[in-house]
């Protein structure tokens, strides 16, 4: 019903944390908007340096909350400081590397497995916490019981490629398809 899915990972590790912390809780609409007034901010390209020289003010003038705005900042200066090396961070068990970038203000469990998934490329994350994903996996399974431990024992038979399992449900979903019954 989806066909073939093709992708390529991002490669701009610190711009995609903060396109995910700008995107917590908001319409995929409203994220790219207030992501695309940032990039403008930053002169084309959101880099930790190009954050460091915005005032807090100006991130907020955008329409991030100021908490984010904060997350946004503490990104930046953990990156310029070396407290999160982005290139350590591959070499990283799963679990290592979801524990190291859960160790940032506002980068949860969520948002790490959005990282490993679409920056590293990693075959076997499940995103049961991502609404979108569990949008998808209700209409594939026709069901309503979406708790982790239902979820986690429905995918084991995705394992090893979990993540990729997880892009065909997003693909279902980009294309309308979870609307409708299967």
């Amino acid at each position: 019903m989806v066909g073939e899915i093709t992708y390529q990972p991002h490669d701009d590790p610190f711009a995609f944390l903060v396109h995910e912390i700008i995107k917590q809780m908001l319409s995929i609409k409203a994220g790219r908007k207030i992501y695309a007034r940032l990039e403008n901010l930053c002169g084309g390209a959101i880099t930790p340096n190009a954050i460091g020289r915005l005032s807090c003010d100006e991130i907020r003038s955008i329409g991030t909350s100021s908490a984010k705005t904060k997350y946004i900042r503490g990104l930046a200066d953990s990156v310029m400081t070396g407290a999160i090396d982005f290139d350590k961070l591959p070499a990283m068990s799963d679990k290592d590397a979801l524990h190291e970038l859960s160790t940032l203000r506002g980068i949860g469990t969520w948002t790490a497995k959005m990282y490993l998934i679409f920056v590293f490329d990693r075959q076997d994350i499940l995103p049961y916490e991502d609404v979108a994903f569990l949008q998808g996996y209700k209409w594939a399974y026709n069901t309503t019981s979406i708790d982790k431990i239902s979820v986690e024992k429905r995918c084991r038979k995705w394992k090893p490629y979990t993540s990729i399992a997880a892009r065909y449900l997003y693909k279902a979903l980009d294309m309308g398809l979870t609307t409708k019954v299967i």
